[in-house]
């Protein structure tokens, strides 16, 4: 069995393909096996996957979500490490990974640089930490920059499996959906320095969609993504108080993306669940925070 299972969803990507599968066949370190799912791509992507030996599931297109999730049932690598078609990985990735492996952890994070299409990059440079269980870890990682992503993390599939983790069928923002509660969950998490991971920013891409009728369903999968994770959390008696105030606050914000009446209404939703109640008052910053929430998201945002 591979040390790694490396999942790459495809999509209508011809023109970045080539530099993600590269990035992969670079890497110093070989234990992985690569596992393509064809989401209904309808350009041509597949003729540059297929010059590579990697495995293919082909299916109808489903989106991101059910991608992910059949390339979780392929794989038969100890870990697993999603990486979206459009991005890339420096060479010594998994080598610095497997490095960081040796006290058997459930999660890994490391570190993600941005890349634009005009060349330039941002690298962001968290302090990592080594063997903290998931309510620790989780209150240092919503601090990054990136903390939701699933492809910030390497995930020991045994422990993936065993929590019937899955990405939401059908859904915008899935990540916000299952990570935070997959990092509650883990007994141990370490968190490496090594940069490793370049996100493409590139204009035409799902999160960067400038489509309104889009943004409302982003707003309503926020929604349908909060109550699941506040249901889950509910069920075990990890502290959760900082996860709570996490995905409340990220949900607020989304709100804000929102036009009048479509605005109104989800404030409105807001009060009604008491998203508010969730948001942490232990300092005196957080306090008038929580305040200027309540009577406008959207000022709060503006000013804190």
């Amino acid at each position: 069995m591979p040390k790694f299972s490396i999942i790459v969803p495809v999509y209508n990507v011809e023109k970045y393909i080539k530099k993600c599968l590269d990035s992969i066949e670079s890497q110093t370190y070989k234990d992985y096996e690569v596992i393509i799912v064809n989401d209904g791509t309808k350009d041509n992507s597949m003729d540059i996957v297929n010059k590579y030996n990697v495995e293919i599931i082909n299916q109808k297109n489903k989106g991101l979500s059910e991608a992910r999730n059949e390339g979780v049932k392929k794989a038969k690598g100890d870990y697993i490490l999603f990486l979206d078609s459009d991005d890339y990985i420096e060479k010594d990735l998994l080598k610095e990974l497997k490095k960081a492996l040796t006290n058997n952890p459930d999660l890994v994070r490391f570190q993600i640089r941005e890349v634009f299409e005009d060349n330039t990059k941002k690298d962001y440079n968290e302090e990592p930490f080594l063997n903290k269980d998931g309510v620790e870890a989780f209150s240092i990682l919503c601090k990054y920059h990136f903390v939701e992503n699933a492809w910030a993390y390497l995930y020991k599939r045994e422990f993936y499996l065993k929590n019937k983790f899955s990405f939401k069928k059908g859904a915008i923002h899935e990540d916000f959906g299952l990570v935070p509660l997959v990092i509650m969950k883990a007994k141990k998490v370490n968190s490496i320095s090594y940069i490793g991971y370049n996100y493409l920013q590139r204009e035409n891409s799902i999160m960067s969609e400038k489509n309104y009728e889009k943004t409302k369903k982003k707003v309503s999968d926020m929604f349908e993504h909060y109550d699941y994770l506040i249901k889950e959390i509910n069920k075990t008696e990890l502290d959760s108080k900082i996860y709570k105030s996490f995905i409340s606050n990220s949900l607020i914000l989304k709100v804000c993306e929102l036009k009048k009446e479509d605005y109104k209404k989800s404030k409105k939703i807001l009060k009604e669940k008491k998203v508010y109640d969730n948001l942490l008052t232990n300092t005196f910053i957080r306090k008038i925070k929580k305040y200027i929430l309540k009577i406008s998201p959207k000022l709060a945002k503006k000013f804190l």
